[in-house]
């Protein structure tokens, strides 16, 4: 499979999960925060669900302290990484997001909290996750939206043209708001919802940012990567780069995460529906209390 249609190297991500987790604890504070996030739609969405799998599950978090919590009776924890799936609450799966081994319509619910980003295909595995479904069964996920590390995809370019006279792709691609929603369409889900949560994390350096991203599991893993290490003077000259540009008065550099939320429901015929054109009872113009003003063009003949 080419690069083009493989991004990712997913054997490199399911290595690096493997080594983030056994100190995964120390660096979990952004899967935590899109958990507690994910628990509070759950909240309002005032339904009870029986059967759910944390996709992408880490080391559990999402299930334990926030779905089981929630009175889910059976919640199956899934992820690419036997190392992150073995400190997870049973039933456990390691499994790869692109080939989900779940019989179809057999789930109330599909939750994942920053995992779906490192995917290949992400359309296949919409469709998949929602094909998992039961009618009006819920996906909820969160993943690293477009702004995110936008600093630090700056200052590399910068350094490497600067030092090696060319640059390589070291910060992943992610998709917007925008892409997300068209996203969930193509995967059948009805009602779609994304929108975007940011978050801005200071560190003294560059080198202690890219310390965290390591204990995330979430250092470069695009198949186009250079294979050898930034030389040293490039990185040294990244981190002042990095001062230069992206330092608050205290000296301490800002990092952004761009955590995008989507929400989409398996189609079921109890959901609400857009109306037909020309079935509204009110017209705008009188919803908004104000005059029509007509464009000249005259409204096609309704059919008898």
């Amino acid at each position: 499979m080419t690069s083009a249609a493989a991004p990712f190297d997913r054997n490199l991500i399911a290595r690096r999960r493997s080594r983030a987790a056994r100190g995964f604890e120390q660096a979990d504070f952004l899967v935590r925060r899109a958990a507690e996030e994910i628990g509070g739609r759950l909240h309002t969405t005032n339904r009870s669900f029986k059967r759910a799998l944390d996709l992408g599950c880490h080391t559990g978090l999402l299930a334990r302290d926030i779905l089981s919590p929630c009175g889910i009776p059976s919640v199956i924890s899934a992820d690419l990484s036997p190392d992150m799936v073995a400190k997870a609450p049973a039933p456990r799966l390691v499994a790869n997001e692109e080939f989900l081994p779940i019989k179809a319509a057999s789930l109330d619910l599909v939750a994942s909290a920053l995992s779906l980003h490192w995917v290949n295909d992400l359309p296949g595995a919409l469709l998949q996750i929602r094909q998992a479904l039961k009618p009006d069964g819920l996906f909820i996920g969160a993943l690293f939206g477009g702004e995110t590390l936008h600093e630090l995809r700056d200052v590399l370019m910068l350094a490497e043209t600067e030092c090696d006279g060319g640059v390589s792709p070291r910060v992943s691609p992610f998709a917007d708001v925008r892409d997300l929603g068209g996203l969930l369409q193509r995967g059948g889900f009805a009602l779609p919802v994304v929108d975007a949560d940011q978050i801005v994390v200071r560190y003294d350096t560059l080198f202690n940012l890219m310390s965290d991203l390591r204990a995330m599991g979430e250092t470069n893993a695009i198949a186009d990567r250079r294979r050898v290490p930034l030389k040293r003077i490039t990185l040294m000259r990244a981190a002042e780069i990095y001062q230069e540009k992206y330092a608050d008065p205290d000296g301490r550099i800002r990092a952004t995460f761009e955590i995008l939320y989507a929400t989409g429901w398996a189609p079921h015929e109890s959901q609400q529906k857009p109306l037909r054109p020309g079935t509204a009872a009110m017209r705008l113009a009188d919803a908004l209390k104000t005059e029509e003003i007509s464009t000249g063009e005259k409204a096609p003949p309704r059919p008898k």
